[in-house]
């Protein structure tokens, strides 16, 4: 698919909502989407923070006590973080974990 952009040029690509939505068709991955939600939502929420910050991952990890290595696996997912180091994450952004249970 192609659409045109704001400056009249052709865009490439699929949203990644309609991939999604035809993914999500297949069982075994549905489950495996649903199993990695809640680590995606808050490493989601993390890279807003920063970015609305207009923190670089480096200036995050000196925040921390980190290395800038370690918060780029976590962006990228690779890493399963300890719930003591999306608190030293949270805290470096000025903010606070909640855990809600539901």
């Amino acid at each position: 698919m192609s659409k045109l952009g704001t400056d009249g040029k052709r865009k490439l690509g699929v949203k990644f909502e309609e991939i999604k939505e035809k993914l999500m068709k297949d069982e075994e991955f549905r489950v495996e989407y649903e199993r990695l939600k809640p680590r995606y939502e808050v490493i989601t929420q993390i890279i807003e923070e920063r970015n609305a910050q207009r923190l670089t991952q480096e200036e995050l990890a000196f925040r921390v006590g980190t290395q800038k290595s370690n918060i780029s696996r976590f962006e990228s997912g690779s890493y399963n973080p300890s719930l003591d180091f999306l608190v030293k994450v949270a805290k470096g952004l000025g903010k606070e974990v909640h855990i809600e249970i539901r």
